[in-house]
Order: C-alpha cells, then sequence, then structure tokens
C-alpha cells in the first residue's frame, strides 16, 4: 500500500492538487504496477515562514530576490 507524502507551500490551486493525486497515482501505477485504490496521498501546504531554502526562511528568501529584480 504506497503512502505518498507531498509537501509544498501554499498556494495551490484545487486543481493543482487534484491533478498531482492524479499524476502521483498514475506514475505508481504504471511504474511499479500498484493499484489505484490501493493508494494513499497526502498534500502538506507549509507557510513559506516554516519552510527554509538557501539558508534563509523561504519568504525572506523571496522578498530578497524581489529586491534583487528590482535593481
Amino acid at each position: 500500500m504506497p503512502y505518498v507524502n507531498v509537501q509544498i507551500t501554499r498556494g495551490a490551486t484545487r486543481e493543482q492538487k487534484a491533478e498531482l493525486v492524479r499524476d502521483v497515482t498514475d506514475s505508481l501505477v504504471r511504474v511499479l504496477g500498484k493499484k489505484p485504490e490501493h493508494i494513499h496521498i497526502v498534500i502538506q501546504e507549509i507557510e513559506e515562514e516554516d519552510w527554509g531554502f538557501s539558508g534563509m526562511l523561504t519568504d525572506d528568501w523571496k522578498r530578497k530576490g524581489e529586491r534583487t529584480d528590482a535593481t
């Protein structure tokens, strides 16, 4: 019984999440021969202030990039 945990920062639409679930399910069926009814997928949305990237909180990193793009 495959269990897949997808962690993303907030902002995906319901339609995007549904597409992710379909695509991951299709891949597990195609590659591993799993039955769709045995596949569990959890999408966890994480606030950007709770996610670190490149030594910074993601919201700070994005703000830094916006300042760099403006110069």
